[in-house]
């Protein structure tokens, strides 16, 4: 790629950011615009609108960006949970050190009682009530009599809450569950019973710590072993599928990179790519953007893989579906592009290790303008465009012209989709800083930009759902380890092709030490992720013994865990069916 390219493309993206941020100053004090821009100040009831007209709200501000650069960790702990602390970390990490040293979403049922009939009837009964003037009418069949809409939406949803009671009413009656909630009086019991193996059999009486209620994903909660481990290889097998099947717009994007390559593949385009300008946009810009919007469709996608994986956890089906889209992204935007895509090419780098170094020595540095391009397109407009949020302000202009009266919902930040990208960005970073050392000044601009743009969303939009008391950390610390070994394979590979034996010879223990490191905190840190100490359970039991607010816990505890399948829906006005009992005394 060549500089004007590289500049073309610094400068389209840079125009973009300053539009992003300009943009986004001027809608989030447009009151119309609170529910996108400060939802969870809306919620918390800390923010109100001003209905009165001020010509203040159209000019661009820059008090937001003071407001949350200053805003702590302890602010971020308090709000938002340890976990948001941690995605802060991963932009603020220990980086600069290393910079400068070398499904199915969900079962029918569930379906059903959240997202189908009953809600939409119950929403467009609340509108056709807030404007009776507008009332309207619906004839029953060709010649049949006219109903009044609103008594017609009435009695529908009356006939669908009585057919989901008599569900649950079947599924009340279930003579045994395979699966269950058991509650302890102490955080030692429950730890003991976790780790005691319950049957001769190891998969017949599988035990897991339970989730947060909130965290709870109940599709497979009482799936049988067989069941979770036969949707784990399903998922692996999709997973492998569609790694290979990216590789072809990775193809594509390299292709765009090669003038002479386009020209090839396109002949009828030769006199257009003859212009300066338009040669420079399509493979200094171009190539990252398409690259882009391939990888748009991943994190959802693996994160409905992961969904169908066999988790009981939203949390453990977000780290899983983390963990995917960071190595899906390793193996296809880094090795793919560096290997220019072949699939062939990279299984045969892979199955001789001892060429690695020297390979990589050679093909990664060739791809740095590409990486840099890809660092201002990735990194920097996708980062601005998170401020204005483009689809939720769409969707709240849609709802608003067509006057829906859809709740308020608080939307908590996607780790998924924005973990992997740090990481590949630190990635970048670590291997690149000594064969071009002009892509940090672009990655720390990403990444001041990410601090103050994700601190502005946490303290304003984004509102946790659940904790997992920040066992995102293990993804980001093996993801730092590999990025270091990758690192002193290009050391040694470029050693060895500069004949310089002593520097290369000199470089070999570094891997080494590094992975010993690796295994000193798979020891010593791991398992503070995995389950707490016994002795800190015991600590707390003997705290909370007196104390009287954990009889109200207990009490609590009995009806946290509600499988949606079995909760009743309120929609009706007709409160007498709500009252009366699932299972009535001439079934018991």
């Amino acid at each position: 790629m060549l500089v004007s390219a590289l500049l073309t493309s610094l400068g389209i993206n840079s125009g973009l950011c300053v539009l992003f941020f300009i943009l986004y100053s001027i809608l989030r004090n447009q009151p119309s615009n609170y529910e996108v821009y400060v939802p969870r100040l809306l919620v918390e009831g800390n923010s109100k609108r001003r209905s009165h007209f001020n010509l203040e709200r159209l000019i661009p501000s820059t008090g937001w960006i003071k407001r949350a650069w200053k805003l702590s960790e302890e602010d971020i702990l308090s709000s938002s949970g340890l976990d948001a602390v941690v995605f802060m970390r991963v932009i603020t990490f220990r980086l600069w050190i290393h910079f400068s040293a070398v499904y199915i979403l969900t079962i029918f049922v569930c379906y059903l009682l959240y997202h189908n009939e009953a809600k939409t009837l119950y929403k467009r009964l609340l509108h056709l009530r807030s404007e009776p003037s507008q009332h309207k009418y619906i004839r029953i069949g060709f010649f049949g009599q006219k109903v009044d809409l609103v008594d017609h939406y009435e009695k529908k949803l009356e006939d669908i809450e009585q057919n989901l009671r008599l569900e649950q009413s079947d599924l009340s009656l279930a003579d045994e569950t395979r699966a269950a909630f058991v509650s302890f009086k102490s955080r030692y019991g429950a730890a003991i019973a976790f780790h005691i193996q319950q049957s001769i059999n190891p998969i017949q009486w599988i035990t897991e710590l339970a989730p947060e209620p909130d965290d709870v994903y109940w599709p497979f909660f009482s799936s049988s072993f067989m069941r979770r481990w036969m949707s784990k290889l399903v998922v692996v097998v999709a997973c492998i599928l569609l790694t290979i099947l990216f590789l072809i717009p990775v193809v594509v994007v390299q292709g765009l990179t090669n003038l002479s390559q386009l020209e090839i593949w396109f002949p009828f385009l030769k006199s257009i790519l003859t212009i300066t300008f338009v040669s420079q946009v399509i493979t200094g810009y171009l190539p990252s953007l398409i690259l882009q919007l391939f990888l748009k469709i991943v994190p959802p996608i693996m994160e409905f893989l992961s969904s169908i994986q066999g988790y009981i956890s939203h949390s453990d089906i977000e780290k899983s579906a983390c963990n995917k889209v960071l190595w899906f992204t390793i193996w296809n935007i880094f090795f793919a592009t560096v290997f220019s895509g072949s699939v062939l090419y990279l299984v045969n780098i892979f199955l001789e290790p001892k060429d690695i170094p020297a390979k990589l020595a050679v093909a990664v540095p060739a791809q740095a303008s590409f990486f840099i391009a890809y660092v201002v397109t990735s990194g920097w407009t996708s980062t601005a465009s998170e401020l204005c949020r483009i689809i939720p302000l769409i969707y709240s202009l849609v709802t608003r012209f067509c006057k829906s009266t859809d709740e308020l919902e608080v939307p908590s930040l996607p780790y998924h989709r924005d973990i992997p990208r740090i990481l590949f960005f630190a990635l970048l970073g670590i291997t690149y800083f000594f064969l071009a050392p002009l892509i940090l000044p672009f990655l720390l601009m990403y990444l001041c930009l990410a601090y103050i743009i994700f601190s502005n969303q946490f303290k304003n939009v984004y509102m946790p759902k659940y904790e997992t008391a920040g066992k995102f950390w293990p993804i980001v610390h093996n993801s730092m380890i590999f990025s270091l070994v990758l690192m002193h394979a290009i050391s040694i590979g470029i050693f060895t092709l500069k004949k310089l034996s002593i520097a290369s010879t000199l470089v070999f223990p570094l891997p080494v030490l590094t992975l010993l490191f690796n295994e000193y905190c798979r020891k010593r840190f791991l398992p503070i992720f995995i389950a707490y100490p016994a002795e800190v359970l015991m600590k707390k039991d003997k705290e909370e013994a007196n104390d009287p607010a954990m009889a109200e816990f207990f009490d609590k505890l009995v009806t946290a865990y509600q499988d949606p399948a079995l909760l009743p829906i309120r929609y009706s006005v007709n409160s007498n069916s709500l009252n009366s009992p699932l299972i009535s005394s001439a079934d018991v």
